[in-house]
C-alpha cells in the first residue's frame, strides 16, 4: 500500500516541478507581451456582445465596451428577445455610448446554443465595412486599451485570432464565490506563446476574411459552444490563435453553490463535448493528485493510530500541495502585472488564487464525474442537451 503511494507521490512531485517550469514559461510570455508595441494597425471593427438577463455590474460592464481608446468601432449588443430584463440597461448604455452602439434582437434560437444564435444572427447583420469581429462577454469589463491590443497584432496576415481569457474576482465574500474564483484561475495558463491556443468567447478578435474562410457560421448551426466550435473551424484551416496577456478581462462575479456547479460543471461538460483530448488530460491529472492526497491522509492516520514514524509520508503528502501553492504564486504575479488597475483587489485576496486552488482539483473531479453522467446543462436559464459538437437539443 505504501508503495503504491510513493509511485503516486513521485508522479506528482516530478508532473508539479514540470508545472511551475511551465508556469516560468508563461510568466516570461506575459512580461515580454507586456513590454511590446502592440502596432498601428487600426481597422473597422464590430465589437459583438450577446447580453441575457441581468447579472451583477451589468451596465458598468458594458459601459466600459463603450470607452476604449485607439479603436474605430461601432458595438452590437445582441438580445435573444426583446422580453430580456437587461434589455432597458442595454439600450440606456448604447444610447450614451459615445461610440456608435446597435441593439440587435436576434430571436429564439433553434437546435444551438442561445448565445451563437445571437452571434450568427449579428454577424450576418454586418456591413462589409467591419474588417475585424471581436467577441466580448456581458460580464467582462476590459480596461481602456483592451480593444486597440486585442486587434493590432491582426496587422500580421498569418495570424488567425487573438484572444484573451478572464479573470474572476469575488464581489461578496462567501465560499462558493471564492471557490469559483479559484476554479478559474489555474485556465489564465493553459493559454500561453507555444503549444495549442484555443478562442476565448468573452474576448477574441478575428479578420473577417479569416472568419467566413474558416466555415465557422455552418458549425454555429447546431452548437452550443461559440469559442471551441471557432478554435476547431480556425485549427481546420491552419490558422494560429495568439495569446494577449495584456487583455486580460476582470470579471467581477457572486455565486453560492448551486451557481458554483451549474457554471462549472457546464463548463466542463462542453469540454468534453468539444475538447475530449483537454478532457482526458485534465480528469486524469486532477484525479491522480486528489488520490494522491487522500492516499496521504489515509496513511498518516492509520501511522498516528498504531504511533509508526510518519514524517516521510507527511512530506511527500505535503509537496504536491506546495508545489501546487507556487504555481498560483507565479499564476498571480503575471496576472497582476497585467492587471495593474486592479492590482490591489487581486493582493486583497491571494489567499483564494494561491492557498484555495490547491483543493480545486477536488472540484474538478466533481464537475469530471458529472460530464460522465450526463450530456445535459442549464445555461442562463435554458436547458441543452449536448448531442455532439454539431448537434444541441434544447429541452
Amino acid at each position: 500500500m505504501e508503495t503504491f503511494f510513493y509511485i503516486l507521490a513521485l508522479i506528482q512531485i516530478l508532473l508539479g516541478v514540470y508545472l511551475i517550469w511551465q508556469v516560468l514559461q508563461w510568466l516570461g510570455y506575459v512580461r515580454r507581451r507586456l513590454h511590446m508595441d502592440p502596432g498601428f494597425y487600426a481597422p473597422r471593427v464590430a465589437l459583438l456582445c450577446p447580453c441575457k438577463g441581468m447579472e451583477p455590474g451589468l451596465e458598468r460592464n458594458l459601459v466600459s465596451l463603450t470607452e476604449f481608446e485607439r479603436q474605430n468601432y461601432e458595438i452590437f449588443f445582441i438580445l435573444a428577445s426583446g422580453s430580456d430584463p437587461a434589455r432597458s440597461v442595454v439600450e440606456r448604455v448604447a444610447k450614451n455610448s459615445r461610440v456608435k452602439a446597435h441593439v440587435v434582437i436576434a430571436g429564439s434560437p433553434i437546435n444551438c446554443g442561445e448565445k451563437v444564435n445571437n452571434l450568427r444572427v449579428a454577424v450576418e447583420q454586418l456591413g462589409e465595412e467591419f474588417e475585424v469581429l471581436v467577441f466580448a462577454d456581458s460580464d467582462g469589463r476590459p480596461g481602456k486599451t483592451w480593444l486597440h491590443h486585442l486587434v493590432a497584432p491582426l496587422g500580421d496576415v498569418q495570424i488567425g485570432a487573438t484572444t484573451t481569457m478572464r479573470w474572476f474576482i469575488p464581489n461578496r465574500g462567501n465560499l462558493p464565490t471564492a471557490l469559483l474564483a479559484a476554479w478559474n484561475a489555474p485556465v489564465v495558463t493553459m493559454l500561453g506563446e507555444k503549444g495549442r491556443n484555443f478562442c476565448w468567447g468573452g474576448g477574441t478578435a478575428i479578420r473577417r476574411t479569416n472568419f467566413e474562410q474558416s466555415g465557422v457560421m455552418d458549425l454555429w448551426r447546431g452548437s452550443v459552444s461559440d469559442d471551441y466550435s471557432l478554435t476547431s473551424a480556425l485549427e481546420r484551416i491552419g490558422r494560429s490563435i495568439v495569446f494577449i496577456p495584456e487583455c486580460l478581462t476582470l470579471s467581477y462575479v457572486e455565486a453560492d453553490f448551486h451557481g458554483l456547479m451549474e457554471f462549472t460543471n457546464r463548463q466542463i461538460l462542453i469540454t468534453r463535448v468539444y475538447a475530449e483530448k483537454i478532457w482526458r488530460a485534465a480528469a486524469a491529472t486532477h484525479f491522480l493528485y486528489c488520490l494522491t492526497l487522500l492516499f496521504g491522509s489515509l496513511l498518516i492516520l492509520g501511522d498516528v493510530f498504531t504511533q509508526r514514524p510518519f514524517f516521510h509520508i507527511v512530506t511527500l503528502t505535503f509537496l504536491p500541495i506546495l508545489l501546487s501553492a507556487i504555481r498560483g504564486a507565479l499564476r498571480l504575479i503575471g496576472v497582476m502585472e497585467s492587471l495593474p488597475g486592479a492590482r490591489s483587489q487581486i493582493t486583497g485576496q491571494a489567499w483564494i488564487y494561491v492557498l484555495l486552488t490547491v483543493f480545486i482539483p477536488f472540484l474538478y473531479v466533481a464537475n469530471f464525474v458529472n460530464s460522465l453522467s450526463t450530456r445535459k446543462m442549464r445555461w442562463r436559464g435554458v436547458t441543452y442537451e449536448l448531442v455532439s459538437p454539431e448537434q444541441t437539443r434544447i429541452l
